[in-house]
């Protein structure tokens, strides 16, 4: 596993910290989530419309075939 440094604003930073004691985490476990659910999210989008496209065109397709 890798570690990174990275430089927020004092404001930003104690936003950060208020969300991780309401949550109970520490701050590196609140950032490491919010960036697996940041790099997760283009997947799923990704995912759902590549499935609505393939369910709306599935009898054109088996015509196709």
């Amino acid at each position: 596993m890798n570690a990174i440094t990275l430089t927020l604003a004092d404001d930003r930073l104690a936003q950060l910290q208020e969300m991780a004691a309401r949550f109970q985490v520490s701050l590196e476990e609140l950032v490491r989530v919010g960036v697996e659910e940041l790099l997760a999210q283009p997947d799923d989008v990704f995912q759902r419309a590549l499935t609505a496209v393939l369910e709306k065109n599935a009898e054109l397709y088996r015509r196709l075939a």
